[in-house]
């Protein structure tokens, strides 16, 4: 039971001694770094333009949908790695899971394609 108790305490020292070092650098760049405010390092810029008109501007959806559509593929692969690497020690049960896992991501993918989603023009 000691060297179970003893793990958990090596991982918070680490996770203590990461935290204080991340706090030491975030000081030392306030105290070391200049701060000069002026008005023309506030004013926002547009590629060497002066800005006109208002900051805000509409986005499409379908680069939020893209964007959701590569985290789900990217989750997915993140699964499907491991479950490969084991896979002959899984037994039927984790290969019916993994199947109705696929089946659920496709069914996604294919909802998207119907929906036209994945044309980009």
């Amino acid at each position: 039971m000691d060297d179970y108790l003893r793990s958990y305490g090596t991982i918070t020292a680490l996770a203590a001694a990461g935290a204080g070092l991340v706090a030491v650098a975030i000081l030392l760049a306030k105290v070391v770094a200049p701060s000069r405010p002026l008005p023309e390092k506030l004013t926002t810029y547009e590629c060497g333009i002066d800005p006109v008109g208002e900051g805000w501007s509409q986005s499409q959806i379908r680069y939020y949908i893209y964007a959701f559509l590569f985290v789900i593929f990217d989750v997915e692969s993140v699964f499907l790695f491991p479950w490969a690497v084991v896979f002959e020690d899984l037994g039927m049960y984790a290969v019916t899971s993994m199947g109705i896992f696929i089946l659920i991501l496709a069914t996604g993918l294919l909802y998207a394609y119907r929906k036209g989603v994945l044309k980009w023009a």
